[in-house]
């Protein structure tokens, strides 16, 4: 037998141990070989480590905790499929997740939301059964708006957040549990007058996918949300990204389409210059000059204007979901 499989044998065999000490051990190598070697991650799979690292998710051990999951990070990376046939794995990472403020070591609630958004930005079957599951939606907003999560595991949840909003039943489902008015709180200022630019632009992904369905609306009225996305189409505001720009389009003409005549008057009374638009149309992604032609048509001569707006945050499988070491 090949002395690499032999030993990945052994390491997930130990995992099985009542010891901590053994199974910590265990995941410290299975961690490093999973980082290190991705020809590694089929073989770990293959022995049966996924069932085993999704158990381990429920240790009282921080240690085990990390490890065990960012084993799972490295797997999702480039092997797929054992992790969404694990019907173990999405109660483990909701347990987790669901205690990220009290007993989950913050390492691995950031590795847990990073794997969930390397499986769901790939695999849209996946997609679905994480939306079922409330737990891990209630989680991952709970988790952005926690004012103790660092930035990098709020961008992991965004970016989960963002990938289960592709699925359209779920857009109804993180309206109903307050996405909204949370996701709007993040693109404020904080209290330093500044705004973090990057979760902003995955705060506003997450938006204009949510405002996808016809329960938006209202959520998004009551936190004045059509004129916070029509500041950042103000061609005056430095401190909204181009991309920033393209996801408040999106956004605003995905509530145009799914909303009543009430919020497309909104629309139109919020948005007073064609400014940002023309900014958008001229610089911005091939995407997002197509959302913004259809936006221009429907506040010019008011018709109906482009097609629903999806999908207009990239997916790349790799992104935030780098190994950890």
């Amino acid at each position: 037998m090949d002395t690499k499989l032999l030993t990945i044998r052994t390491l997930v065999s130990s995992l099985t141990s009542s010891s901590d000490q053994t199974r910590l051990a265990a995941l410290r190598h299975l961690r490093r070989t999973s980082n290190e070697d991705p020809a590694a991650r089929p073989l770990i799979s293959a022995a049966g480590a996924v069932p085993l690292l999704a158990g381990a998710l429920y240790s009282p051990s921080h240690p085990i905790q990390d490890h065990a999951a960012a084993t799972l990070l490295n797997l999702s990376i480039s092997d797929r499929r054992p992790l969404l046939s694990s019907p173990t794995l999405l109660p483990a990472l909701a347990h987790l997740l669901s205690r990220h403020a009290t007993s989950s070591a913050a390492s691995a609630v950031q590795s847990a939301a990073a794997t969930l958004h390397s499986l769901l930005a790939v695999v849209a079957e996946f997609r679905p059964a994480v939306g079922a599951k409330p737990e891990i939606l209630h989680a991952l907003i709970g988790i952005i708006s926690d004012p103790d999560s660092v930035t990098r595991t709020i961008k992991d949840a965004l970016k989960a957040l963002f990938g289960i909003a592709l699925y359209p039943p779920s857009r109804t489902t993180l309206v109903r549990l307050g996405a909204v008015p949370v996701l709007f709180d993040l693109v404020a200022k904080d209290k330093n007058g500044t705004r973090k630019v990057g979760i902003i632009e995955d705060a506003t992904a997450v938006i204009a996918q949510i405002a996808a369905c016809e329960e938006s609306e209202d959520a998004c009225l009551k936190v004045s949300g059509v004129s916070r996305l029509a500041m950042m189409l103000c061609s005056e505001n430095g401190s909204c990204s181009l991309r920033t720009k393209e996801n408040a389009v999106a956004a605003l003409l995905n509530l145009v389409r799914y909303g009543s005549e009430r919020v497309v008057g909104e629309v139109r009374n919020k948005v007073g210059t064609l400014d940002g638009i023309s900014y958008v149309q001229e610089h911005g992604s091939p995407k997002g000059k197509s959302k913004a032609v259809a936006f221009f048509k429907l506040l010019l001569d008011g018709g109906s204007s482009g097609e629903i707006v999806q999908d207009l945050y990239p997916v790349d499988p790799d992104s935030g979901s780098s190994c950890r070491e």
